[in-house]
């Protein structure tokens, strides 16, 4: 969904019991993800973490300092990762450099998440 004003819609979007629904986030730094957090939404999300409007390649690290902060509002077990959305106005070298720093990023953020759960077993 782009840009899109979801606390008004948050509900109808649920009722649509979709498996996953992707939204355009990059841009707003995670702050759209605030209404799922709010509604406590049920399924799973994939909140854009590169803005492919732009030919600008984001680095790795700016895309694990965006799943941080989607995972400090989304439960990790209910994120993907996923760019804004489609890459048709992207060129081929952009879009290559972009995915593969995404999928390090994925990587690195799955990572980080296993190492905190198994920390936080390990206490229990």
């Amino acid at each position: 969904m782009c840009y899109s004003e979801f606390n008004d819609i948050i509900q109808n979007i649920a009722d649509m019991d979709a498996d996953v629904i992707t939204i355009e986030c990059s841009r707003s730094q995670m702050e759209l993800l605030q209404a799922f957090a709010d509604f406590k939404y049920p399924n799973e999300i994939g909140p854009g973490v590169y803005d492919i409007h732009s030919p600008r390649v984001p680095s790795k690290e700016e895309m694990i300092e965006l799943l941080n902060k989607a995972q400090a509002v989304i439960p990790a077990q209910q994120l993907w990762v996923n760019p804004d959305c489609g890459l048709k106005t992207r060129h081929w070298d952009e879009t290559e450099k972009a995915l593969i720093a995404m999928v390090e990023a994925s990587k690195e953020a799955a990572a980080a998440y296993v190492t905190q759960e198994k920390l936080k077993n390990h206490w229990l």
